[in-house]
Parts: structure tokens; C-alpha cells; sequence
């Protein structure tokens, strides 16, 4: 990892307790919320832009968690030759500043035309391969990280959390903290925990997906590569082509597993685009008319559940994107980024822009409007 611990650090095991600040963020946030009501045009009438995929790296955490070697648990460093692991560590030192910064993100927002970041952990703090107690105060720790961001400019970022999903009970717990106390408006996930499904009956997840229906909340899915990437090794495949797989087969158990159909209330996200299988969905559509193997549990069309979800626009290609918006609509069609990674997209607006035949309706929706119903993105009177 890039960090070491602070000079502070009295505990010898990198196991921090949380101090008496983080302790209270919960409390702090909510006693600083203003009276608010729901807007998406600014007093000028302007419309919001809002980005639905960026990510903060919590250096505290990072150190107190260095022991840990999480490398060792990474398909994304597992599953990659020496070149693409150095680029990696280059990468993360040059852009260090603006994944863990507040006035180097500003600065770039501005720049990029953005005028909210609903911020979410960096992949490296899922942590679902600790033990479970340990795995939910480690989230606790993220979360509450994320809440304290969010609390410098709350009129700029809103916070998506993360959940222990090695323990159901205790990803439950912290899914209604996150979002009853500390304010955040959903939960970011893997797409697999430890090279389990989602759906995996080993994992017991149904309680926990639930829950989420019950609250409404949404649900962000973001691989951390594919963990089964042994012939993904070269040319950074484990993220070119792998993090869209992991999501491709995420959602695929999601819509066929029924969970979705369960679920209904949940607001799944699906990062880059929905991977593959927002671009090749006739398939499982085909196999499901076709195979009694494929019609188990679902009663519809497997397209017709992956209706349900809403997309990034990571896809690097305005024909790409449009047909993305063409198939699913501009409704469920969101502006990301991936800030501050390589892999992400410097001039999304452009992007937008770029799409032939687009309203200014539908832009203004995939820009930001969207995301400001779907978050419940609140302004001062």
C-alpha cells in the first residue's frame, strides 16, 4: 500500500480506535443538515450535473489497515504481470492527491463542469476478506470517513457507503446506519465476495437485499477485477475485460437468481457502462425462450428485470452511449466518471454532447437530474 501510519498511531496492531471526532461525525452531520428541499435547477434555472461515479481513498484507513496486506486478497494485483502492477503503483502515487484530497477534487469538478460528486470508497476498502467483526468496523470506519468528506462541502458531495458482505447480519446493521444515520444516500459493492456470487446461498445475502428494498436505497455495483482472471493477466485485462465480466456475471445471477424480482425497490447502479451485458442482453433473453434451465425462477424476460437498473455512461464512445440510452432510456442512463482512475473519463459532458440526435431534455437528464431524484440530492431554501 502507499501509506504508513501516522505518528499518532498508538495501537501496534494498525487496529486504530476510532477517535472521539470520528466517533461523533454521525451526530455532527445531522445537527449541520439545513432545512432543504428537493431541486435540480439551481436559482439561475441551471441544471445540476451530478457525478455518479468517482471515488475517495481514506489514507487513515489505507495505514491501519497496511498489515492487513490487502494486495494479497486483490484479483486486480493477483491476476496481472510486473509491468501493469508498476504502472498501478505510478498511477497511485501521481494521483494520490486527488484520490484522497478535497481542493485538488474541487478543483477538477470545476473544471470538468461538475457540481456534485456522489462519492464512494475506492475498491482497495471493500475488506469482505477479513473476519466479519473486524470487516464491520472497518466499514464503519469507511463510512464515517465518507460522511466527514461530505460534511466539508455539503452542497458539493454526496456520500455512497460500503457494507461488511461477508456477514449478511452485519452488512444489514450497517447498510441502515450508513444511510438512517450518517446520511449517505446508498451503498457501493463488489460484484462477487471472495469469488462468491452475490446469490451464492453460502453468503445469505437475500436479508440483506431486503433490506435495501425496504429502505429504498441505492445499491452502486463496482468490481475490483475478476477473480478467476488467470488468462486475463496481460495487458491490464483484468480491468479491460474483467471488470465489465465480474459485472456482467453479477448482474446476470441478480436478474436469473431473482432478486430483482424480489426486490423491486432497490436502485442498482452498474458501473462502465453495465458492462457486457447491457450491450449483448438478446442473448440471455434467446436462452431464456429457449432452455428450461434458464426459466427456474424468473416468470419474464431477463431484459425486462435489467430494465430496472441505471447505467454510467463510462462507455468512451458516443454511438456506444447512445445506444446504451436508446435501449434503456435517458431516465436510467447517469453521468460517471471513474474519477480519478485512468480508466475513467476526463471530459463526460463532451461525452454527452457528443451523442447524435440527444434533447436537451435527455442531456440534462443523464448530466445530473437523474442522479439528483435517485440520491434525493437536497439543496438549501
Amino acid at each position: 500500500m502507499l501509506y504508513t501510519c501516522q505518528p499518532s498511531c498508538a495501537n501496534p496492531a494498525h487496529i486504530h480506535a476510532r477517535s472521539t471526532a470520528s466517533r461523533n461525525v454521525a451526530a455532527k452531520t445531522a445537527a449541520a443538515k439545513p432545512q432543504t428541499k428537493p431541486v435540480v435547477r439551481d436559482a439561475r434555472g441551471k441544471a445540476k450535473v451530478v457525478d455518479i461515479h468517482c471515488h475517495y481513498l481514506n489514507p487513515e484507513i489505507s495505514a491501519k489497515t497496511a498489515d492487513l496486506m490487502p494486495a494479497k486478497y486483490d484479483p486486480t494485483v493477483i491476476f496481472a504481470n510486473e509491468l501493469t502492477n508498476q504502472t498501478n503503483l505510478k498511477q497511485m502515487k501521481e494521483r494520490a492527491p486527488k484520490l484522497t484530497g478535497i481542493e485538488e477534487r474541487l478543483t477538477d469538478m470545476d473544471r470538468m463542469g461538475v457540481d456534485i460528486q456522489a462519492v464512494c470508497p475506492a475498491p482497495y476498502h471493500y475488506f469482505y476478506f477479513t473476519e466479519a467483526d473486524h470487516g464491520a468496523r472497518l466499514a464503519r470506519d469507511v463510512n464515517e470517513g465518507i460522511a466527514k468528506l461530505v460534511a466539508t462541502h455539503p452542497d458539493r458531495f454526496v456520500g455512497l457507503g460500503s457494507v461488511p458482505l461477508q456477514n449478511a447480519e452485519l452488512a444489514v446493521r450497517e447498510l441502515e446506519y450508513a444511510v438512517k444515520v450518517l446520511g449517505l444516500r446508498g451503498v457501493e459493492i463488489n460484484t462477487n465476495v471472495n469469488g462468491l456470487n452475490l446469490t451464492d446461498p453460502k453468503l445469505g445475502l437475500e436479508k440483506f437485499f431486503a433490506k435495501a428494498s425496504e429502505l429504498g436505497t441505492v445499491i452502486f455495483m463496482h468490481p475490483l477485477g475478476f477473480t478467476e482472471g488467470s488468462r486475463l493477466t496481460n495487458h491490464y485485462f483484468n480491468n479491460v475485460i474483467g471488470n465489465p465480466l465480474d459485472t456482467t456475471i453479477a448482474v446476470s445471477h441478480l436478474i436469473f437468481d431473482g432478486v430483482v424480482a424480489r426486490n423491486p425497490k432497490i436502485k442498482f447502479i452498474t458501473a462502465h457502462g453495465g458492462g457486457f451485458i447491457a450491450h449483448y442482453w438478446a442473448r440471455m433473453d434467446h436462452a431464456w425462450r429457449a432452455r428450461p434451465d434458464c426459466r427456474t425462477v424468473i416468470k419474464r424476460a431477463p431484459s425486462t428485470y435489467l430494465e430496472k437498473f441505471y447505467f454510467d455512461t463510462i462507455t468512451f464512445d458516443p454511438e456506444m452511449l447512445k445506444r446504451l440510452i436508446d435501449r434503456f432510456g435517458a431516465d436510467h442512463v447517469m453521468l460517471g466518471t471513474d474519477y480519478p482512475y485512468d480508466m475513467g473519463e476526463e471530459d463526460p459532458r463532451g461525452l454527452i454532447k457528443a451523442v447524435k440526435r440527444l434533447s436537451k431534455v435527455e442531456r440534462e437528464l443523464i448530466e445530473g437530474m437523474n442522479a439528483v431524484k435517485l440520491l434525493k440530492i437536497k439543496l438549501p431554501r
